[in-house]
């Protein structure tokens, strides 16, 4: 899963209620995206000033599950949290972050590893904590340059896959640009808290849906791609499978350029 959250912009003059900064009004959609189909498992909409943190702690993922996190979601207590529920997780690290090598593992630089340690977290705040050890791993992306450092609580999976599944978390950021662009969530019908809360769930129920039919119809196309299809028909009383997915004649002689030819 990939955890993340988006803010959603609102008019401070026509939604108060949502006042973020003093300067904009805002909500905050929470979401975990399972990337096994790239629909959201967990969401839950707060209030924009809400830190992702605490909504994190809420969602209830399965044991054995991994999740990629930014380091907006940086807790040590809930990495500890999540190692003894055997959830495992990947983020990057912090800059300023303070941390003891244990063990140096072999660096396959030709894939762009730099490093691959075990680690213990340390600083004074995290004293007498019993902080489970991590696994530090550096990696420079050979397109742009850019050096990075992931913690992960993972010690099976190659250094690489850890790097490839941190790569893999941009599915959420679109995710969120699909919605806003195309399930109507950037103009809302009213102005009540309740009114924005209900347009946004019919928003991701949508998407769910749409994610259902895609792989009911098992045609490749994207959700945007079914979704225009959709709109186009909505007044046509037609089966949405047939619709989605329509069957070639079986009659080919039918066919209007063959019996023209004929």
């Amino acid at each position: 899963y990939s955890l993340d959250s988006s803010l959603i912009d609102l008019s401070l003059a026509l939604f108060p209620w949502a006042d973020h900064n003093r300067s904009k009004a805002a909500m905050k959609l929470h979401v975990g995206l399972d990337h096994a189909g790239h629909f959201p498992a967990f969401a839950t909409i707060t209030d924009g000033v809400r830190h992702d943190v605490p909504v994190g702690r809420e969602f209830d993922f399965p044991k054995g599950s991994l999740v990629v996190i930014d380091k907006g979601y940086t807790d040590y207590g809930w990495y500890k949290q999540l190692t003894e529920k055997g959830i495992f997780f990947v983020t990057r690290q912090r800059a300023n972050a303070k941390y003891r090598i244990i063990e140096r593992r072999m660096a396959k630089r030709g894939q762009g590893i730099t490093s691959d340690q075990i680690i213990e977290l340390t600083g004074l705040q995290l004293k007498n904590k019993a902080m489970p050890r991590l696994r530090r791993i550096g990696y420079r992306d050979a397109d742009t340059g850019k050096h990075y450092v992931f913690l992960t609580n993972h010690f099976n999976l190659a250094a690489r896959t850890i790097a490839d599944v941190y790569k893999d978390r941009w599915q959420v950021e679109l995710f969120f640009k699909a919605i806003k662009q195309n399930l109507k969530i950037h103009a809302f019908v009213g102005n009540s808290r309740n009114a924005v809360l209900t347009q946004i769930w019919i928003a991701l129920c949508t998407f769910l849906m749409l994610s259902y039919l895609k792989f009911l119809s098992k045609t490749g196309w994207s959700e945007q791609r079914i979704l225009r299809l959709l709109q186009a028909n909505l007044f046509s009383k037609k089966d949405l499978m047939a619709l989605i997915r329509p069957s070639p004649p079986t009659d080919q002689s039918a066919l209007p350029q063959i019996a023209l030819w004929a």
